[in-house]
Formats: C-alpha cells, structure tokens, sequence
C-alpha cells in the first residue's frame, strides 16, 4: 500500500522533485506516505453512545372527589 502512495506522491509533486533535488524529495514523500497509510490502517473510532434523554413523565390530573347529596 506504501508503494502505491509513494508512487501516487511522486507523481502529483513533480515540480517540488526540482526545488528540493531528488534525495531530499525521497525522504519527505517515504515520510509522507508512511504517514499516510498509517492514518488508513489505524481502526475506525468507535462511535460515542448518544447521551439518554430524560423522559419526563406527564403528571395525570387527580380525579376529583365525587360529590355527596
């Protein structure tokens, strides 16, 4: 996988190969691209439990008192 992304790297960053000079310009994309992969291969994060709404229970009106006669 670290191949692919060297070569991927290489590619797209031709014009910074000339400012840097070819031994430079390895080092920094075999640094970038390990970097790269281990951000891929790394396990997903577990996702975070959803906080629990409160249910707010409904107050029943008292039954009024039946009237005496």
């Amino acid at each position: 996988m670290r191949k692919t992304t060297t070569k991927q790297l290489n590619n797209a960053l031709g014009s910074l190969k000339e400012k840097l000079g070819e031994k430079e310009f390895k080092k920094r994309i075999k640094k970038a691209a390990k970097k790269l992969v281990a951000g891929i291969k790394k396990t997903p994060l577990k996702k975070a439990a959803k906080p629990a709404t409160k249910v707010i229970p409904v107050k029943k009106k008292a039954a009024k008192p039946a009237l005496k006669k």
